[in-house]
């Protein structure tokens, strides 16, 4: 099963922030579109990503909803016709929220850095540092909060759960009750 160290923070200025980690890792950001639909499930979380090249990505992940680092295992299936997955989904499972999002990356390593612009919640950083298999997350974790000093991120930035929580919190999405499929 894959493994990874997440951390999620509020970002004032995504520009600045993109610029001074492309300065810091020598590489350039790429954009990524993403659309998730997240789906009722009775373990953990299941969304389907699709991409703004029409194809998607099945997730099912389990993490902590804390501030700072936390591990995330997860498994992604690659899907070629994410609309049908979406309505077969919808009609099994009940879909609970919808997050879209422009995702800039840059890689530092093993390290995922994620710009995020989120539709109805504004701008973000996410580190994801992937872990090899059998590491244990402590490795991760510190390689991450060498990041976050780099980067200059705040600990009163970081923020819990995921996106689609925060859209809840908002009332921008009802919350729906999990216990299905």
């Amino acid at each position: 099963m894959a493994r990874n160290i997440e951390i999620k923070a509020r970002c004032a200025d995504l520009v600045a922030a993109c610029r001074r980690a492309c300065d810091l890792t020598g590489r350039a950001a790429e954009l990524i579109e993403q659309d998730d639909t997240f789906f009722a499930c009775a373990s953990g979380r299941l969304k389907l990503r699709v991409l703004g090249d029409g194809t998607g990505q099945l997730i099912h992940y389990h993490r902590a909803d804390e501030a700072g680092p936390k591990t995330s295992d997860y498994v992604i299936a690659p899907c070629a016709d994410p609309d049908s997955i979406r309505d077969a989904l919808a009609r099994a499972c009940g879909v609970i929220g919808r997050v879209r999002k422009r995702r800039w990356l840059v890689m530092s390593g093993r390290t995922r850095i994620h710009f995020d612009d989120v539709e109805g919640l504004g701008a973000f950083i996410e580190l994801e540092v992937v872990l090899a298999d059998g590491e244990p997350p402590e490795c991760g974790t510190a390689e991450a909060q060498t990041l976050l000093a780099r980067l200059g991120i705040a600990a009163a930035d970081l923020v819990c759960g995921a996106y689609l929580d925060l859209l809840v919190q908002r009332g921008a999405v009802q919350p729906a009750d999990s216990s299905a499929c």
